[in-house]
């Protein structure tokens, strides 16, 4: 293995403060997603029909290698672009997880070393924050995208009209953070694993006024229906050393 490519396994544990995490989720018909993950991965699905394409959208605080004082972090907002997926391990131990499609974020520095130690494919773009009344929007003209929701926290909410999913207790399987991440080589048949540590993590339920993303609209040929949205906000978070192992098809 080269050197960069060892780099890019997510070699050293790395912490952060979340401020904030929205997630919104995105049911398309499985045959669409199967084509875009890459074996020995599988859909992680929803009635045998559907698969979920997830945006998460995370403004973090005093990112850093594990260890250094927070004052050596840097804040950034995060943004990714993941399909729920499982894994069958070495150890024949099912995990479930998330695989990257894209990564996308407000600094250059991140987009940087990012590029560096992890596949995810970081991208910079512009992201802007408007706080109304009673809602949050983000946006980004160069991203494409619009996600706009309300800020009142109802236990009445009622799920997206075109949601698969009957209630908010189904959602909540795919509004991540997944235990795992996983990034595939298939040239040297191999698995880089991430596992995620976090605290007190209860998502809440959003009511989502408008979402839009010329992203999934891409990768879904426009075929998605939108599924749940999620907000968390306060946590600690850790992702550990990525883990490589070798897989057989």
């Amino acid at each position: 293995m080269n050197i960069f490519k060892k780099l890019q396994s997510h070699p050293f544990p790395v912490e952060a403060f979340f401020n904030k995490s929205v997630v919104v989720t995105c049911a398309v018909e499985k045959s669409i997603l199967e084509k875009l993950i890459p074996a020995p991965l599988q859909l992680d699905t929803f009635q045998n029909h559907w698969g979920f394409v997830a945006m998460a959208l995370v403004e973090t605080k005093h990112l850093r290698p594990k260890g250094f004082p927070a004052f050596l972090g840097n804040d950034f907002t995060l943004i990714g672009y993941r399909i729920f997926v499982r894994y069958t391990n070495e150890k024949g131990k099912n995990l479930r997880g998330l695989f990257i499609l894209r990564s996308e974020t407000d600094k250059r520095k991140m987009e940087f070393l990012g590029n560096i130690f992890t596949t995810y494919k970081y991208e910079t773009i512009d992201i802007q924050k408007t706080i109304q009344s009673d809602c949050v929007l983000f946006h980004s003209k160069s991203g494409g995208f619009q996600i706009c929701f309300k800020t009142t926290l109802d236990s009445d909410i009622g799920l997206p009209t075109s949601s698969p999913f009957t209630d908010w207790k189904e959602a909540r399987r795919f509004a991540g953070p997944l235990p795992f991440t996983f990034s595939v080589n298939n040239m040297r048949k191999e698995v880089v694993i991430v596992e995620a540590k976090r605290e007190f993590w209860q998502p809440k339920p959003i009511q989502i006024l408008d979402f839009s993303s010329d992203y999934i609209n891409q990768v879904t040929n426009s075929q998605f229906q939108l599924a749940s949205g999620f907000v968390v906000e306060n946590i600690p978070y850790e992702w550990k050393a990525g883990k490589i192992e070798a897989y057989r098809i």
